[in-house]
């Protein structure tokens, strides 16, 4: 690739237009397309198949303005109430480029707001078809700036068979470099659960990425702490993401998919990186200790790790340089969030000031990008 890809934003978000699955979809499943519905009260819901996949509660200030509201942190979220009150770049391409430029980012990998909420479909039919109509019009949201901006396509797991052939389409047809899950099972199956192992096979086959990306909305899915943990939103946020991908690394690593698959690549996104040292250590003791380990592994848990594994960090995270010393420089990914009410502005120059060496600096910024999405 002939672009110097020095800055790259390993997880940033589109805003999905609200009617996008009216238009993308098959006309066969349009009647129970996802949709985003203002109710007459003023509430915006998020339905699929007229079961409300997400609703934003009593308040008449959609919780949807906080999708785009980056900004937020620093008292500069968007004006309005609505989902479409949000950052103008989340929805179009043309206004988000001249953003990436002012923070000297050079390319960005797009994961989804709304569709975040289609794990929780149940028919295996319709989540593979809004998955398809996804990713199609995430393809062209990208093409408009196709050296800069990147689509992650969403994995429909509900069904293993259409999983496996959505890798194939967003590889071969769409050109995608990777592919995204919740972390949560899907209809009750682990990421572990061999039934799954197709999707991991076929994402080895074409050298396709798998990001595990958390939402820390219940809607229809399974999450770790939701039955301790019921009320305030810092709390949630706080521990449903970590909770889930700690999970998703002992899938990978300790029941063995990693070692199944070696030439799979798996990142673990929004959930900050600090816990992961320590977690990575833990894995390694109970390797080490013969009267604990029944993992059934041939390496190091930690070996496994280096060789496959990415984590995400946010940009405020004091722990980074010590984190990426301990599992690799180049296992190690950078998240603005952008668009969302938790992102961060100006995630490079926050990064900047962590006050990295220069070697570290750069390969923080970029190394580890380009080996989990194989750029070159």
């Amino acid at each position: 690739m002939a672009h110097d890809y020095a800055v790259i934003d390993a997880d940033a978000h589109v805003l999905e237009p609200g009617d996008l699955w009216s238009n993308y979809l098959e006309d066969k499943f349009k009647d129970k397309a996802p949709r985003l519905v203002t109710l007459p009260d003023g509430r915006e819901v998020f339905r699929v198949d007229d079961f409300v996949t997400v609703d934003v509660g009593k308040s008449t200030a959609s919780a949807f303005a906080y999708s785009g509201g980056i900004g937020m942190r620093e008292g500069n979220g968007p004006k309005g109430t609505s989902y479409y009150d949000g950052a103008p770049g989340g929805f179009d391409p043309h206004k988000r480029i001249p953003h990436m430029d002012a923070e000297g980012i050079d390319a960005a990998f797009l994961y989804p707001t709304l569709a975040l909420f289609n794990g929780g479909i149940r028919d295996g039919a319709m989540a593979s078809a809004a998955c398809r109509a996804y990713n199609r019009w995430l393809a062209d949201y990208c093409s408009l700036y196709p050296d800069r901006l990147f689509g992650v396509a969403m994995l429909p797991m509900q069904s293993v068979e259409d999983a496996v052939a959505e890798i194939e389409f967003a590889a071969n047809t769409l050109g995608f470099r990777g592919g995204f899950l919740r972390p949560n099972p899907y209809l009750n199956r682990p990421l572990h659960h061999p039934d799954n192992y197709p999707v991991w096979a076929a994402a080895q086959a074409h050298d396709f990425s798998i990001g595990l990306h958390a939402n820390s909305s219940k809607v229809g899915m399974e999450i770790l702490g939701e039955n301790r943990f019921t009320e305030g939103f810092a709390v949630k946020h706080c521990t449903f993401h970590v909770f889930e991908m700690m999970a998703a690394v002992a899938s990978f690593v300790m029941c063995g998919i990693c070692e199944r698959y070696p030439k799979l690549r798996v990142g673990f996104l929004e959930s900050s990186s600090g816990w992961v040292s320590g977690f990575i250590d833990r894995m390694d003791r109970h390797y080490d200790d013969k009267g604990m380990n029944d993992m059934q592994l041939s390496a190091r848990p930690s070996d496994i790790f280096k060789r496959q594994c990415f984590i995400a960090f946010e940009p405020v995270e004091k722990t980074l340089a010590l984190v990426a010393e301990h599992v690799g420089r180049t296992n190690v990914l950078w998240a603005s969030d952008y668009p969302h009410g938790d992102g961060f502005t100006d995630a490079p120059g926050l990064i900047r000031k962590l006050g990295m060496p220069p070697d570290l600096l750069k390969d923080v910024f970029a190394a580890g990008a380009k080996r989990f999405y194989k750029m070159g």
